[in-house]
């Protein structure tokens, strides 16, 4: 499918223009980025302690704020999450001197304090298996310990495992357990289990759906290698189109790559997003994807210098990004609409990267053909074959 037939647009014509607007979008980027600090750096780089809440009741997030901050714990970053209605919370707190734990503990004892949480039994929303387990073991409603006996006269330790089960699978599928007909309406909950849970355990106010914490150590551990990994993967793109074209094709896919990547920091801060590992994620797939663009229209220049070797570099880029305009307009919109679909109704967990990767192809499609074509041409006139040959003779003319 061709949407631009014999087209004849000069790209190189203006050239000096898009640079200058490049160079004005990394500016702002670095304005940002280092100028405000805009970068939200995720626990997995800065570090700290990350806690996914779902709680019974509605609750402000000015409330938590004072609840954590009254438990010590200043700086915390609570913001209401998931769909609206759901009771969920994160809460995202600084390193904790001291603690290898972070403030997890810090922040459930004061929220148990503050909510009126405590009390006597397990809380059959915040326990694991082996509690729930023991428990029902410790009253045997059913009277299930004495028939398990085996012939070496020892008994079964674990006779409620099923029902301990069945409880948490609750937990997980609804996040929170809010009523104990729920618990009795499982199939493997018999009448006596739950009368002696309701009786001896209770139902918390707030569960933790997810606990992350990363030290000081781990964090730089983090950063060092998501940078490395993105300065090795351009580096392994410089040398491969090196090899596989030219020098002057290699820098041009380089600064375009680079190009990218700031650009898409810059407007990601900006939109203030977390920084975590998921987006050295996304930036390795994008210049992945910068790098193939950029081949894509190389490649076709290649073909072209064979056929004609006497025309001028310029003109032949031209007509090369003419002959691959379709197949670029194709291959960025189709990806356009996956990324696109991603990121409107991905939910928020997949925002950020789906983010990262629409701004990247429109980015680097963009850079393709306005920044790696110029500076390859760039390259050429300061130091290709004319431009030697040029310097040669001055030299022999100042002799």
């Amino acid at each position: 499918m061709e949407f631009f037939r014999d087209s004849k647009i000069q790209f190189m014509k203006y050239r000096k223009y898009w640079m200058i607007l490049s160079l004005v979008l990394l500016l702002v980027s670095a304005i940002v980025v280092f100028g405000a600090r805009r970068l939200n750096l995720g626990i997995d780089f800065a570090g700290g302690t990350q806690l996914t809440l779902k709680f019974s009741e509605p609750i402000e997030v000015d409330r938590l704020r004072d609840i954590v901050a009254d438990a010590g714990v200043p700086d915390a970053v609570i913001q209401s999450f998931g769909v609206a209605g759901a009771n969920e919370a994160l809460i995202k707190t600084p390193i904790v001197e001291g603690s290898e734990e972070g403030s997890q503990g810090l922040v459930v004892s004061a929220l148990d304090a503050a909510l009126d949480n405590s009390g006597a039994g397990p809380d059959l929303n915040r326990v694991g298996r082996e509690v729930v387990e023991s428990f029902l073991t410790s009253r045997d409603p059913d009277a299930r310990l004495p028939g398990l006996a085996d012939s070496t006269g020892l008994v079964d330790q674990a006779p409620y495992g099923p029902i301990a089960d069945a409880i948490l699978e609750l937990r997980r599928e609804q996040g929170l357990i809010t009523d104990w007909a729920s618990i009795s309406a499982l199939a493997e909950v018999t009448p006596e289990s739950a009368e002696a849970l309701e009786s001896g355990a209770r139902l918390g106010k707030f569960s933790v759906l997810g606990a992350e914490n990363v030290g000081p150590q781990i964090g730089s551990e983090l950063r060092r290698k998501g940078l490395l990994a993105i300065v090795s993967s351009m580096i392994g793109m410089l040398i491969y189109i090196w090899f596989r074209f030219e020098l002057r094709f290699g820098v041009g896919a380089l600064v375009a790559v680079l190009h990218d990547v700031f650009i898409t920091v810059g407007l990601y801060a900006l939109a203030g997003f977390e920084f975590n590992l998921t987006t050295i994620a996304a930036f390795l797939t994008l210049v992945g994807y910068s790098v193939n663009d950029s081949v894509v229209v190389f490649d076709r220049v290649r073909e072209n210098l064979r056929r004609s070797r006497s025309r001028p570099l310029e003109e032949t880029m031209n007509r090369s990004l003419n002959q691959t305009l379709s197949r670029t307009v194709l291959t960025s919109g189709t990806t356009l609409l996956v990324v696109g679909s991603i990121l409107f109704l991905g939910g928020d967990v997949l925002r950020g990267f789906a983010f990262i990767l629409t701004i990247g192809v429109i980015v680097g499609t963009y850079s393709s053909i306005y920044v790696a074509s110029p500076f390859a041409l760039l390259w050429e006139t300061l130091f290709g074959r004319g431009a030697r040959g040029r310097r040669r003779e001055a030299r022999a003319a100042s002799r």
